[in-house]
């Protein structure tokens, strides 16, 4: 049997995105899946696919049907440290030796079907992981799967399922190369996880984002559901909670989250969520309307159940706060990768830090809008230390990222290593004061290896 760590190996060479150009085309995992005997066919699933929130929503509606007593399989990308993050079956990553299992059966699949030239080339490192994920939910027994579009939607590696459910979050622009240059070409791709008579649970957005995807459902005839009735109340008295404070009182202790009233199901209960920020607020209200639409199909879900999952979701490097201790001050880890979710992030800095003193570590990819992600973010900090991510080829060079600070005004410096640029963000911060707050962003692959060193 092959060795997990000879599998991982073997997956990141299959990564051709970054060696050759490549024609997607669902078939060709169409064509995997029959010889794997379509596993993804033995469990019930919901697609979800959008720009920016689809993970908190993902990950927020499996925790709803866990804990709903479901035995529920969760697929997200990417990962923040290990591969085994993107495949979890009840909360678990899946175990090396099931990943290695499934590998080889994936790997020995691929081969024959290559040799038999049943396919072209051997699938990608995500169809191949895909794959991995699609058997080892089916072999575990799982009811439902919660799937996270790769990217895009229409020839997204996921879309071979047949989904009960589709949720469609916020679209932006992002992965232009693949997937178009306006928001009605993007969102028309994500609108392709939608099926005739499902229900499709969407929220109001881009006009030109709602209009695509409006026409798209009405001519397949999908099931349109606004998750609007499940946004938070707007009057001052009852707006979404900002922190909750430590024994201590502390600020630099003190234990962020989201907290407001909702009539679920038709019971009037509190809302509790780890996940912070107003883009947030959105993400809860499609998982909380998903998991309605299920409640509705079957499952069982009841509006304590619904409460009891959004209170215990897990989804880190999400605005993700670390108290501060006697080594560093307190930490925000964020994954804010595009101009929305730098966005995003500036707003829930503001909403929760407003006048603290921000030191931001900063990496990102070469393939991202850089400079808009600086514009949006950079100001907003006493200082910015660049550094580069050791875990991709495509991360820009700290240096590089230094000549966009200087038309800002920005005070920098520049690091080699995400490590080495964390002490020095801690250094900074604490030179600033007990208050400052030490910010991490620009890349999910800066955040995971400074989550680390966090731990």
């Amino acid at each position: 049997m092959i060795s997990y760590s000879t599998a991982v190996e073997t997956l990141y060479s299959l990564d051709y995105e970054l060696h050759a150009p490549r024609k997607f085309d669902l078939d060709h995992m169409r064509t995997l899946c029959r010889a794997l005997g379509d596993p993804q066919l033995r469990f019930r699933s919901v697609l979800i696919a959008g720009t920016n929130g689809k993970g908190s929503t993902a990950a927020t509606l499996a925790s709803i049907l866990r804990a709903s007593s479901h035995r529920t399989a969760l697929y997200t990308s990417p990962h923040l440290v290990r591969i085994n993050e993107r495949i979890r079956l009840d909360g678990a990553p899946i175990p090396n030796e099931d990943f290695a299992a499934a590998f080889e059966r994936v790997s020995e699949a691929a081969s024959e079907l290559v040799s038999s030239s049943a396919l072209p080339h051997r699938p990608s490192f995500f169809e191949t992981v895909t794959a991995i994920a699609f058997e080892y939910f089916a072999a575990s027994g799982a009811e439902i799967a919660v799937l996270e579009a790769g990217m895009g939607g229409r020839l997204d590696a996921t879309n071979v399922v047949e989904p009960i459910l589709s949720v469609i979050t916020d679209i932006d622009l992002d992965h232009q190369k693949f997937l178009g240059e306006g928001i009605p070409a993007i969102a028309a791709e994500k609108a392709g996880i939608c099926r005739r008579g499902v229900a499709a649970v969407t929220l109001p957005q881009h006009p030109l984002a709602n209009q695509t995807l409006g026409e798209r459902m009405t001519e397949i005839g999908a099931h349109a559901i606004n998750a609007v009735r499940n946004l938070p109340p707007t009057t001052p008295a009852a707006r979404p909670a900002a922190a909750t404070r430590d024994d201590s009182g502390s600020a630099s202790g003190a234990r962020v989250e989201t907290r407001f009233p909702l009539s679920v199901m038709g019971e009037e209960v509190e809302i509790v969520s780890p996940l912070v920020g107003r883009h947030q607020l959105r993400n809860l209200a499609l998982a909380i309307t998903a998991a309605e639409e299920l409640a509705a199909q079957g499952f069982r879900l009841t509006p304590q159940s619904i409460v009891s999952g959004v209170r215990h979701t897990e989804w880190p490097a999400r605005f993700q706060c670390f108290p501060a201790t006697e080594q560093r001050p307190q930490v925000v880890l964020d994954i804010a990768h595009n101009p929305a979710g730098a966005w995003a992030l500036r707003s829930a800095l503001s909403e929760h830090f407003n006048g603290r003193p921000l030191v931001l570590l900063f990496g990102a990819m070469t393939d991202k809008a850089v400079a808009e992600m600086a514009q949006i973010l950079w100001p907003q900090m006493e200082h910015v230390v660049l550094t580069r991510a050791a875990g991709s080829p495509r991360a820009a060079e700290a240096a590089a990222l230094a000549k966009l600070a200087q038309p800002l005004g920005v005070a920098n410096s520049v690091s080699g290593s995400v490590a080495s640029g964390l002490e020095l963000a801690i250094a900074r911060a604490r030179e600033l004061g007990p208050d400052a707050v030490v910010v991490i962003a620009g890349s999910i692959y800066v955040a995971g290896e400074a989550s680390e060193f966090l731990k």
